[in-house]
């Protein structure tokens, strides 16, 4: 589906609770293995498609915690200025895709661009 002859981007979304390295509170257990197991899928998706398509992306996104129903039980936990609403995180992984090279495939990044 992706061109062989042009740039492509495959973005998932993903999250920061799937990183084993940034996990410094345990507990969410499905979850967190969930998003592991989607972020190791990405990077062995990004090494096979670099094979026939060099300038294809494949890279996971963290949007940050969204002002939604659905994290609202977790919010006071996060300051109000790391809420975001859907439109925004929207528009900041769009700008995250933007800057991203072939370099990058494989990789999961935060909405800041910070590679996670």
């Amino acid at each position: 589906i992706l061109p062989k002859d042009r740039p492509a981007v495959f973005a998932a979304l993903s999250a920061r609770g799937g990183s084993i390295t940034d996990n410094r509170l345990g507990g969410w257990h499905a979850y967190r293995a969930s998003k592991a197991a989607l972020n190791m899928l990405i990077c062995n998706f990004a090494l096979e498609l670099a094979r026939e398509r060099p300038l294809a992306v494949c890279v996971g996104l963290h949007p940050g915690t969204g002002e939604t129903s659905l994290s609202e039980p977790f919010q006071r936990g996060v300051h109000p200025t790391q809420l975001f609403t859907p439109a925004y995180s929207a528009a900041c992984m769009l700008s995250v895709l933007e800057r991203l090279t072939p370099a990058d495939s494989g990789g999961v990044f935060a909405w800041d661009g910070a590679r996670i």
